[in-house]
């Protein structure tokens, strides 16, 4: 057995590792806009990266160093080195060059595409590091792009033999997010004694439910990225107790995400059942989350159920309306077959649609498969930040 308790401490949390953010002039007015984060020892790394096949410079540079340890990340806002070629991978090699007294140092990216990285600004900023500083907050603050809020959580877990370890992360993103490794970065980082293959195979696994299931507007961007440290100080570690701390971490970052979606009022759970197998409802789920007919209604508190049924019937996986039941919250709105929608229905179901948290429900009757995503509402202020981003 094993205990979970939340500490705030972000990407701090564990023993050995230390973070900070500061301005070095990307962003206006002073703003933070470059972070690190550095661990006492060398870690073992794993890594999920975007689907997106425009692949930018500072995956493309991770990924050509093969199998390696690491003690220092370096993350910068407001420029993703995204379609920049070989010279934005040469641009990260001369920037690393100046990041002294750390091994194997990699670096993340943030911000607009098609722009080569100010490098002398860059250069500049990491001499401002202080790799003795814990300052998450700063570190979550300065990798944001156009969130509205920092996102950080971290958990120590207390095992039975009395030793324990820590799991702590920070995580950008707000909009370009789809599920298909929604559009963001996240850092993890933990004292846990765990392998590096098993903990990459834990991270696929968590990346599914968490990530991979969160959609704002339906788009993937060059840069996504999660990546997670380990430099096992603590000499602890358990499989589930690891497995649940991270999977709640991620679970909580993309839920954050999707609450802080550009210009978002809603943060709605699509709970799907029922299909013929998990992949099926996880193409019904993604169907409904990535709906700009269900995101457009969801904005408006039109609880217009059949946008619901049409997109179900719409994702292609075997379904039937004779079968079919839909739910906003525990208020039933059609049910194999039967109209339920009277006026005093609707009036309950427009009343479920006014709260900034619900759950919207599919049950496809025809079998045991489920998948659970989550998403928001599109409104006028999406366009208007997306309108306006590089200006």
């Amino acid at each position: 057995m094993y205990k979970l308790r939340e500490i705030d401490a972000g990407v701090c949390a564990s023993e050995g590792f230390f973070a900070d953010g500061v301005s070095a002039g990307l962003k206006s007015n002073n703003e933070l806009d470059m972070a690190f984060i550095y661990s006492q020892k060398e870690c073992e790394i794993t890594s999920v990266f975007t689907t997106n096949k425009m692949t930018a410079a500072p995956i493309r540079h991770f990924l050509s160093k093969g199998n390696f340890k690491t003690n220092f990340v370096l993350i910068n806002a407001k420029n993703a080195n995204a379609m920049t070629g070989k010279v934005g991978i040469q641009d990260i090699e001369e920037i690393l060059e100046t990041c002294k007294n750390v091994i194997n140092p990699v670096m993340s990216s943030t911000g607009v595409i098609g722009v080569r990285l100010p490098k002398e600004k860059i250069k500049a900023g990491i001499k401002l590091f202080n790799t003795n500083a814990k300052n998450p907050s700063n570190a979550a603050k300065a990798i944001m792009t156009t969130d509205g809020f920092s996102k950080q959580k971290a958990y120590k877990v207390e095992l039975d033999d009395g030793s324990s370890f820590n799991i702590g992360a920070m995580a950008k993103g707000a909009g370009m997010i789809n599920p298909a490794m929604a559009t963001m970065l996240c850092f993890i980082t933990t004292d846990a004694d765990v392998s590096k293959n098993e903990m990459q195979a834990i991270l696929d696994e968590a990346v599914k439910k968490t990530f991979n299931a969160a959609s704002v507007d339906g788009d993937t961007s060059t840069n996504d990225t999660v990546m997670l440290l380990s430099n096992a100080l603590s000499g602890a570690y358990e499989k589930e107790a690891f497995k649940e701390a991270l999977e709640k971490i991620m679970l909580f970052l993309a839920r954050e995400m999707v609450r802080d979606g550009e210009g978002a009022t809603k943060l709605v759970t699509y709970k799907v059942k029922g299909a013929k197998n998990d992949k099926e409802a996880e193409i019904v789920a993604k169907a409904l989350s990535n709906s700009l007919l269900v995101k457009t209604a969801l904005y408006g508190e039109d609880p217009n159920w059949g946008r619901i049924a049409s997109t179900v019937g719409a994702s292609g996986v075997e379904a039937d309306e004779e079968t079919l039941s839909i739910s906003f919250d525990e208020l039933c709105v059609y049910d194999k077959g039967r109209l339920l929608f009277d006026n005093a229905k609707e009036e309950k179901a427009s009343k479920v649609m006014q709260k900034s948290l619900f759950t919207i429900s599919c049950d496809l009757g025809i079998a045991d498969g489920s998948f659970t995503s989550f998403g928001c509402d599109l409104g006028y202020e999406y366009i208007k930040i997306n309108a306006d981003y590089r200006t």
